[in-house]
């Protein structure tokens, strides 16, 4: 995928209170060394750096646009342009931190485990990811995309949701954790201008359909999901439109 940091950022205000929402729930510690793994465009990761000025920060983001951004945003970070599907640090971090980013990873069942192997004992495993993935801001990317002329080049991008439900996590990483907190919570976003939805997700999971795509095509592409998501998601009476969105979050601490 091609990242452009302006189109992610222009509701960074709701894509930013998730990532301080977990941020607030990591207990005091100490950190000497935290990875923020899809560090973006580096917001959260200052916000990181703010909170524990002594530690020895990476921002590892994939996207060599967003690493662009980031390192105007929190230049006294290091930063690692990688891809999270291959992160093999040569040492392990006393907090790993993920804000939206591990939902693009397979694999949760090895994923988990692993990151929290990388986590030394004591240290923090905190993680948030989307999980909309049944509303009809999602549902309707892939009904928009196996029914069209463009569906033999997209249909391969219509899969099951990539996120699993708490319990799933849970099971995975108590069996390393001495404390493990997880939860939900369904932010109203009231959002404005002209069909905000589908601007939000083509700041993220539209992008994937629509860099297959060429030309008219990929503008017709657009265009029929816009009225899809419009419909679906109609303004109120104020102009604006409500946009529930659901997140999963979990605080996990390594046995010690």
């Amino acid at each position: 995928m091609v990242w452009d940091p302006q189109q992610y950022l222009k509701f960074s205000g709701h894509r930013l209170r998730p990532a301080v929402d977990l941020l607030m729930r990591i207990p005091d510690l100490a950190p000497r060394a935290i990875a923020d793994l899809g560090a973006g465009a580096g917001n959260v990761t200052k916000l990181i750096r703010e909170r524990w000025p002594d530690a020895r920060v990476t921002g590892v983001e994939g996207s060599a646009e967003m690493v662009a951004a980031g390192r105007k945003a929190a230049p006294d970070v290091e930063w690692s342009h990688e891809d999270l599907g291959h992160w093999s640090p040569a040492g392990q971090y006393d907090l790993i931190y993920s804000n939206a980013a591990l939902h693009w990873l397979p694999d949760h069942a090895a994923l988990f485990p692993s990151l929290m192997e990388k986590v030394a004992r004591g240290g923090i495993l905190a993680v948030q990811m989307p999980r909309n993935f049944t509303a009809p801001s999602h549902v309707l990317i892939g009904e928009t995309a196996l029914d069209g002329p463009w569906r033999s080049k997209v249909e391969h991008l219509v899969t099951p949701p990539p996120v699993e439900g708490p319990a799933f996590y849970h099971d995975l990483l108590a069996p390393m954790s001495a404390n493990i907190d997880i939860w939900e919570t369904e932010y109203l976003q009231v959002l404005e201008g002209e069909n905000p939805v589908k601007e939000w997700t083509k700041g993220t999971w539209l992008t994937r359909y629509l860099d297959v795509l060429q030309g008219e095509e990929k503008i017709a592409f657009e265009a029929a999901y816009g009225m899809r998501v419009a419909k679906a998601y109609p303004k109120n009476a104020a102009g604006q439109t409500l946009f529930p969105f659901r997140r999963l979050f979990m605080v996990a601490q390594r046995k010690g």
